[in-house]
């Protein structure tokens, strides 16, 4: 037998011991949401891009929280939709930029700063929201309507149980700031 090709009776045993430690990542709620998540967000930029708008997924659902409580804090915002406060600050900012938002000091606060929409902002959202509201269930075409129901609840009672364990846990606007 050639050099190195030897495996003996005992390499062979180690070797299948190994391969049923191997660890499924397909088969991972982690991994598989995370899939989703990028099928979901190729999806809206797609949508995004045959509008000819250059929006992403987070200044989406910053607007969006905007839109419904307007005057809301940047502390608020980032609770709302579970992101940072730094990063959504940068992105307050990007949504500035681009006339979509306006900021002022908070008469309550004045470390806090308000948040508004312009009317450009509020022209985006009117026809951004109409093309997320039909894109849905296309990010779970493989289910029936039924099942895409069911796997929105059960999405909403996993990511409540764990959402404290997030580095930028969801909050209430009460709690959110």
């Amino acid at each position: 037998m050639a050099f190195g090709k030897t495996v003996t009776q005992g390499q062979n045993k180690r070797n299948l011991a190994m391969k049923d430690d191997l660890l499924d990542i397909h088969a991972l709620p982690g991994h598989l949401i995370r899939r989703l998540n990028q099928i979901a967000v190729a999806q809206f930029m797609e949508k995004m891009a045959q509008l000819n708008l250059d929006i992403t997924t987070v200044q989406y659902s910053a607007l969006s929280a905007i839109q419904n409580h307007p005057g809301i804090d940047q502390a608020s915002i980032a609770g709302l939709i579970a992101y940072d406060r730094a990063t959504l600050g940068k992105v307050i900012d990007r949504l500035e930029a681009k006339a979509l938002v306006s900021r002022k000091v908070s008469p309550h606060d004045r470390r806090a700063r308000e948040v508004t929409l312009t009317a450009a902002g509020e022209n985006l959202l009117e026809q951004i929201h109409p093309v997320v509201r039909k894109a849905q269930p296309e990010i779970l075409a493989g289910l029936s309507s039924e099942e895409q129901e069911e796997f929105i609840t059960l999405l909403k009672k996993a990511t409540l149980a764990g959402n404290e364990k997030s580095r930028a846990p969801q909050r209430s606007l009460a709690k959110a700031g």
